[in-house]
């Protein structure tokens, strides 16, 4: 949805330096086109019910007609340079509908009505003169019925965006055509089997957006050959998006023949199962990889360390029962890695390490076990670090806090079965707004410079083993507000110094050995 400005930008760059090259070399004035162009205008004005920026009050029936290039309302702004070329209409709240009657004017090369609130449906007649049209934004309205068939009339088309409407049945055939380069239909209502005979006539196509829809795989959603043998065609692609359809079938090695080109691959929320193929290197200019809350499991080949430009890895929710193969801590660019909720097992490969533009890394909610690996500590731009619910035994390495004191997000290790005292070390990550030690068998006591970690917001030692008194410079942390202990083997005075604090709306103390009177006041009216 990036690219829709992009484009724009270069199509109002190339279009303005040919209108300028035409007003200079032509001088008469078409006249009867312009009552034309004047008189669709005006029906579309009276579709629209509600203007409430009176972006339109200005288009009236006795208003001279002008040579006119751009027409760009909003905000109740006109401009006016040559010949109606430009229809921009984006973002001005219209309610209304589109006019069954409705032609285009003959030379208009950009329509743009996105995001607005326009209903009903595209009226095929819309297209019946529109040999210049390139650019068609619909996208952000609540427009419905089928996409008619005769924007195929429109040959010059470089991009459609229709995402973020209600548009049913499948997507026509019609839309095939040698310039399109973006089709953008995510979040419809789009049904029927993907669409192999139109992504093999788009051999131009660089965005192909078909998220959040109703389609399915073929024999009956159970294969996802056919389309991705035909998006062989599609040489130039660089981003597909097939997410959120609950489509169905392996992935299969046909994967491979996908491009050198393609950099965005999002197949997200589907029922997507098997194995990655090990082809899947030959995308060797991927980017991102999602394929998130599937149904995959199996290994995963080594051939993925051929994806040198990867810089985020979603895996997650699925079913993956293998070791983490090492082959992830070859990815230099690698920013994001999200393996969670699988059944991964084994050690933390310690090559992970190698990871130094890592900022995420998330392996919750698998079977890991073995040692934290002090390597971790070399991901110095980490700022999201979850290893919780797993089988982590050993200390916490004073090497992972001590390198990594650029976490600023959260630090989760809990729900392992990790041992020893909270390293002193932790007391670096100044920018750490969570931490969670929860459910451990961690012992020792609280270090008082933990009031360092002036960012946090949320403190989680809860069952654990943890002694001696509770320090008076927790009060310090002046955006601490949750703060919970419980089932420990604390014991002392509770600090009064937990008073000071202005934002502590949880404080759970619960199951240890603390003696004498609760402090009144403050946070000890209102905690729960």
């Amino acid at each position: 949805m990036v690219f829709t400005k992009t484009m724009l930008f270069l199509l109002f760059q190339h279009f303005a330096i040919t209108s300028c090259n035409a007003v200079v070399g032509h001088h008469h004035h078409p006249h009867h086109s312009l009552l034309t162009d004047k008189a669709a205008l005006l029906e579309f004005k009276k579709a629209i019910t509600d203007d409430p920026n009176s972006t339109l009050a200005n288009w009236q029936e006795d208003t001279e007609v002008a040579t006119s290039r751009v027409l760009a309302a909003k905000t109740n702004s006109v401009f006016i340079i040559g010949r109606l070329r430009y229809l921009l209409l984006e973002g001005n709240n219209f309610l209304g509908s589109i006019p069954d009657s409705l032609i285009l004017p003959s030379k208009l090369t950009v329509l743009t009505l996105l995001q607005n609130n326009l209903t009903g449906g595209i009226p095929p007649a819309l297209f019946s003169n529109c040999s210049m049209l390139r650019v068609l934004d619909l996208s952000n309205n609540f427009l419905s019925g089928k996409i008619p068939k005769e924007i195929g009339s429109c040959p010059n088309l470089w991009t459609i965006n229709l995402y973020d409407n209600q548009f049913t049945g499948e997507l026509p055939l019609f839309l095939t055509n040698n310039s399109l380069i973006n089709l953008d239909v995510e979040f419809n209502l789009l049904s029927g089997e993907l669409p192999v005979k139109l992504v093999e006539n788009l051999p131009a196509i660089l965005y192909l957006h078909l998220s959040n829809n109703n389609m399915v795989s073929h024999d009956g959603n159970t294969n996802l050959n056919p389309f991705f043998t035909a998006l062989a065609n599609c040489t130039e692609l660089l981003e597909l998006e097939l997410a959120s359809m609950g489509l169905g079938g392996m992935l299969p090695t046909s994967i491979g023949g996908l491009g050198v080109n393609l950099t965005n691959l999002l197949l997200q929320e589907n029922r997507i199962f098997g194995s990655v193929p090990s082809n899947i290197g030959n995308i060797s200019m991927l980017v991102v990889l999602n394929l998130t809350s599937n149904l995959m499991n199996g290994t995963i080949s080594a051939n993925i360390s051929q994806l040198s430009h990867l810089e985020q890895l979603f895996l997650s929710h699925n079913s993956f029962t293998s070791a983490i193969p090492e082959a992830f801590g070859q990815l230099p660019h690698l920013g994001l890695l999200d393996l969670s909720h699988n059944s991964f097992f084994g050690d933390i490969p310690s090559n992970l390490g190698n990871l130094t533009r890592l900022n995420y890394l998330f392996l919750s909610n698998n079977l890991l076990s073995g040692k934290i690996p002090p390597t971790l500590g070399h991901c110095i731009e980490l700022y999201k670090l979850d290893l919780s619910h797993n089988r982590l035994t050993g200390t916490i390495p004073p090497e992972l806090s001590s390198g990594l004191s650029e976490i600023r997000l959260f630090i989760n290790l809990s729900h392992n079965q990790l041992e020893g005292s909270i390293p002193i070390e932790l007391s670096k990550l100044e920018d750490v707004q969570e931490m969670d030690l929860s459910s451990n068998n961690l012992s020792g006591s609280i270090f008082p410079q933990i009031s360092s970690c002036i960012a946090l917001t949320m403190i989680n030692f809860s069952h654990n083993t943890l002694e001696g008194n509770l320090p008076d410079s927790i009060g310090e942390l002046k955006n601490l507000v949750s703060f919970d202990v419980s089932d420990n083997h604390l014991s002392g005075r509770i600090p009064l110094s937990l008073n000071k604090s202005g934002t502590l709306s949880y404080l759970n103390l619960s199951s240890n050995d603390f003696k004498g009177m609760i402090p009144s006041g403050s946070i000890f009216e209102s905690v729960s």
